[in-house]
């Protein structure tokens, strides 16, 4: 093997302009429509700048698009098998011609790079969800990003980068694919192995990464990707304090750390290749794929159980173009806990010499941390768990949203109030309510009641309750959310911080109407107020809500002694505390 494997399609590319060129396109830009970025596309141009994703120059062109898309390669030939695009709305995509310059700018207006538009047109999602994801359903949340958050235009160019975007924490874990090459050749290792994961590491990773690296002749990096990861994954920075720890748990000088600003899809074998050649870009010559390598979560945000890819697809996959990559993959299968043996075996020799296994899944793990119960000592190391539990403490302690939803008249609002009252009386944990007329008073008064604004209103709610969830305290909304996906939405934008309490207040409509005493009802029936919900507009009920309540026949304090007793059934509230 070469003492250094080539980037894929040769050369690293690097689209930083000189000085005296980004300071003239600073000075211009003030003259350029400005494009805030999503977190995805913020992640996407950060790798195509330092050439994470070479041979990529930009954003694709329409023609590599389709090419990937339909066949797995660019135009040219050149094996690629993810879209990266740069998507816009249809208004903003109306002001643009080819030759306009557009300014990219992150979530604090800082402008990493400008575009010089060539190619505008609008994709057929649905074939691409059925290409990349294999599913054109919404089940699969890479689909669902791609239809809701997605933007119906396409438009690539010319990208300029005028300065590379900065990292404001863990400052020396973040590397350039040129940057860790110079680093590998000055440490003089020849043969790097590539784990990429987005969850916390324990012993089981630790033994297989450690296995395959003696058997390859080669060294560690533990790549963790923290862009965007997936839905229910542990914030990034507590994971690179477990990756930190673990790190202590190799031989000295064997294994490095540095972290992967990708936004991951979520496609299965397709991701799965596309990480083979982010790794190989990074210079390193071997990477580890996985049974389920880049599938989504084995169980939806209810806890239903959902597979989009047959086992070892990825695997699969990667085999059939290893002759196009650089990197070799070195293919991993599913190990388990021999007690007997006291290590980790594959589960094909386990069942092979009769042994009897455990595993410890990671939905077992977050239910042992939030109700205080001993991890065993084989799952992890000591130092790794202290750091989880400092981010998942005992569901007693740690921060949660109460999200109320129902039609108008259900009762969300009184059992919101009661529920809120009781939570200060006792003490403990900081409470806010966010009543969904507050709510719009205060924060949304200039929406109305389109399924936009409604959606912008109750992302509002949800933005707040995070940031309450997240430090510790308890969310206590009480909006309407008609709508599936919003509520999908804020729950993963909640769960990523703490714990997220759907309540359906399922109260029927006919009680709900016979309870309107200021008439909002009989006046959407007579068609005087728009768009209202459970007339003229839907109410999609929530399928598998934590919690349904309906307030029919109860007095409020009876419906809320439900909501109570489950809060204390599920370990919520201190079972020492007072009574409500």
């Amino acid at each position: 093997m070469e003492f250094f494997i080539p980037p894929h399609g040769g050369a690293l590319v690097d689209l930083r302009v000189d000085e005296d060129r980004a300071e003239a396109l600073k000075s211009e830009s003030k003259g350029f429509p400005s494009l805030t970025l999503s977190q995805r596309q913020v992640c996407d141009l950060e790798l195509l700048m330092n050439g994470g994703l070479s041979p990529l120059s930009g954003f694709m062109g329409q023609a590599d698009y389709e090419s990937v898309v339909e066949r797995m390669q660019l135009a040219d030939g050149t094996l690629w098998p993810i879209p990266i695009v740069l998507d816009v709305a249809a208004n903003f995509a109306e002001k643009l011609e080819k030759g306009s310059k557009v300014a990219l700018r992150d979530g604090e207006g800082f402008m990493p790079a400008v575009l010089t538009v060539e190619d505008i047109w609008q994709p057929d999602k649905r074939r691409e969800a059925e290409a990349v994801y294999g599913t054109t359903s919404d089940a699969h949340p890479g689909v669902r990003y791609l239809y809701e958050q997605v933007g119906d235009t396409y438009i690539s160019g010319t990208l300029e980068g005028i300065q590379a975007l900065i990292h404001y924490d863990f400052e020396s874990l973040w590397d350039s694919p040129a940057d860790l090459r110079a680093l590998f050749r000055k440490l003089g290792w020849r043969r790097v192995l590539a784990f990429q994961t987005s969850k916390p590491m324990h012993r089981l990773q630790r033994d297989i990464t450690l296995q395959a690296a003696k058997e390859i002749g080669g060294h560690i990096l533990l790549h963790p990707t923290v862009g965007m990861t997936k839905p229910g994954d542990l914030q990034y920075y507590a994971r690179v304090h477990c990756y930190q720890a673990i790190r202590k748990h190799f031989p000295h000088n064997l294994a490095l750390l540095s972290l992967l600003p990708l936004a991951m899809r979520m496609a299965g074998p397709r991701e799965a290749l596309w990480h083979g050649i982010v790794h190989q870009n990074f210079g390193c010559s071997h990477f580890l794929v996985g049974p389920d390598h880049a599938s989504p979560p084995a169980t939806n945000g209810n806890g239903a159980a959902q597979a989009f890819y047959p086992a070892h697809a990825a695997q699969a996959l990667v085999g059939e173009h290893q002759d196009r990559l650089g990197i070799e993959m070195v293919p991993v299968e599913e190990h388990r806990y021999v007690p007997r043996r006291g290590r980790y075996l594959p589960l094909s020799q386990i069942e092979r010499d009769g042994e009897e296994a455990v595993s410890l899944s990671e939905a077992e793990l977050k239910e042992r941390l939030s109700h205080n119960i001993e991890v065993p000592d084989w799952f992890s190391f000591p130092e790794v768990i202290e750091h989880l539990k400092r981010v998942c403490p005992p569901r007693s302690r740690q921060g949660l949203t109460l999200f109320f939803t129902g039609l108008s008249g259900a009762g969300k609002s009184t059992l919101a109030k009661i529920i809120y009252a009781k939570l200060v009386e006792a003490g403990g944990r900081p409470v806010t309510l966010l009543d969904g007329d507050i709510v719009r008073l205060h924060l949304s008064s200039e929406l109305g009641f389109s399924k936009e604004h409604r959606n912008l209103n109750v992302r509002r709610i949800g933005f707040v309750a995070s940031e309450i969830t997240k430090n510790g305290g308890i969310a206590i909304c009480a909006p309407i959310a008609p709508y599936t996906a919003m509520r999908r939405a804020v729950r993963e934008m909640i769960e990523e911080h703490g714990a997220f309490i759907e309540i359906h207040v399922a109260t029927p409509l006919e009680t709900c109407e016979a309870r309107d005493r200021k008439g909002l009802y009989a006046k959407a029936r007579q068609g005087l107020i728009p768009e209202f919900t459970g007339i003229s507009d839907p109410y999609e009920e929530p399928e598998n809500p934590e919690l349904r309540v309906d307030t029919t026949g109860l007095s409020p304090m009876e419906a809320a002694q439900e909501i109570y007793l489950y809060l204390l059934r599920e370990g919520y509230l201190d079972a020492s505390g007072p009574d409500v």
